[in-house]
């Protein structure tokens, strides 16, 4: 991973969650629906630091469709959320719900 695309993960996290971050591994992710896929990418999970809540998180980034900007997704890891693959679903569901993921 470029150290650029690291901190911009990094800062997604802080932005989102209101955390700092420290890099842990990434995992290659394929989400398929319905015989399609849905989602290929790198998801890289990262400890947290000082979140009240959650120890990690999972972060990737995606193009936008149309634009040369990409989205930064941050999921906490915790409850259903246990595996990258699980992250990937819960921010596709919110955003099929219109909801842009955190």
């Amino acid at each position: 991973m470029e150290p650029s695309e690291l901190a911009d993960l990094r800062r997604a996290i802080r932005d989102l969650h209101g955390a700092e971050s420290e890099y842990m591994d990434s995992h290659a992710v394929i989400e398929a629906f319905e015989g399609k896929i849905a989602w290929q990418g790198t998801v890289h999970r990262f400890r947290l630091k000082g979140h009240k809540i959650a120890q990690e998180a999972y972060a990737w980034s995606h193009a936008i469709d149309g634009s040369s900007e990409r989205r930064y997704v941050a999921v906490l890891r915790g409850g259903a959320i246990d595996l990258p693959g699980d992250a990937v679903r819960a921010a596709i569901r919110q955003e099929i719900a219109g909801r842009k993921p955190r």
